[in-house]
């Protein structure tokens, strides 16, 4: 059957644990043609640095190509329903990457697509950036379970799919945020499902401080994110005391890991110059994003291709 991932709920903690150890053995050793003759689609109604150079660089590593789809050529929902997208694109590629406003987009494409459909970004979730930044907290640390992940700021899609994948391997998971920013509420009951079972802590408060207290890492993410941009100045308002400086990072644990998504905003949710602060593997992280999807392309696209619905 085909298989798609929109959302960290979509795996289990043996698949993730599996997509890490490859991905890292495939950045230590190298990719090889595993995807010859493959051909994925990059469906994108937002523009993109990270989300587009990564996939596009992991199928030409893994021998395979991509198609990259811009707003302006596709008009997705617009000139052209998200549904007959799906159904035409199934007929030509071996997969579709999509970044889209919204998480019903990409169900939409989903359930009409007979190829794999993997969520590049969407306002839920950001499942590929967390898996890959799960891949670095396992190279610098050596281990995930029983570590603690200190989220602070906006309870956006970012936060919601590390939430996800920290309470599936065993990681406990805080977030710190303004009132009327937190987690979404079908994603905080997912979490905690999953934390029963891995033996994960959730917490969740408003004082960034309370938050940052003994972590082994302190994440955070911009205020303003894409479509959010008639909301700028009261988002600035609200999250100023909630930017990660050295004070911050002085309650975490001595060899706390600072990690942020990008783009960031010097001297807005960060302290200007943090990136190059010692502690810093933000770069690493967006290395790591090339590895991850090398290693979920492989998994996604690698059986031959069902006929179009």
């Amino acid at each position: 059957m085909k298989k798609d991932l929109l959302s960290i709920a979509d795996l289990n903690r043996k698949t993730v644990e599996h997509l890490i150890e490859q991905a890292w053995r495939m950045k230590k050793e190298g990719a090889t043609p595993l995807l010859s003759g493959r051909t994925l689609a990059l469906l994108f109604e937002k523009p993109s640095l990270r989300t587009r150079v990564s996939f596009e660089m992991a199928m030409y590593q893994l021998g395979g190509h991509s198609i990259y789809l811009s707003p302006e050529e596709v008009g997705l929902g617009k000139r052209e329903a998200a549904a007959d997208i799906a159904r035409v694109l199934s007929r030509y590629v071996d997969g579709i990457a999509a970044r889209t406003f919204s998480q019903e987009t990409l169900h939409i494409l989903a359930g009409n697509s007979s190829v794999p459909v993997i969520n590049a970004l969407s306002d839920l979730e950001h499942p590929c950036q967390a898996l890959s930044d799960l891949l670095t907290i396992y190279e610098k640390k050596g281990r995930l379970p029983g570590l603690t992940l200190a989220f602070i700021g906006d309870g956006n899609n970012v936060a919601n799919s590390l939430l996800l994948s920290a309470c599936l391997v065993g990681m406990n998971f805080h977030l710190a945020s303004p009132p009327g920013y937190e987690i979404k509420g079908e994603v905080l009951s997912q979490g905690k499902r999953f934390a029963i079972r891995s033996g994960s802590q959730i917490q969740l408060t408003n004082d960034p401080y309370e938050a940052a207290k003994d972590a082994d890492i302190i994440y955070t993410d911009v205020w303003v994110s894409m479509g959010q941009e008639a909301e700028a100045k009261k988002r600035r308002r609200t999250f100023s005391g909630y930017q990660v400086g050295n004070k911050l990072l002085s309650l975490a644990k001595r060899d706390v890991l600072f990690m942020h998504p990008l783009p960031a905003h010097h001297g807005e949710e960060i302290s200007t110059g943090l990136l190059d602060d010692p502690r810093s593997v933000v770069f690493d992280q967006a290395e790591n994003r090339l590895h991850l999807q090398k290693a979920l392309l492989v998994k996604l696209l690698s059986n031959p291709k069902v006929s179009g619905k």
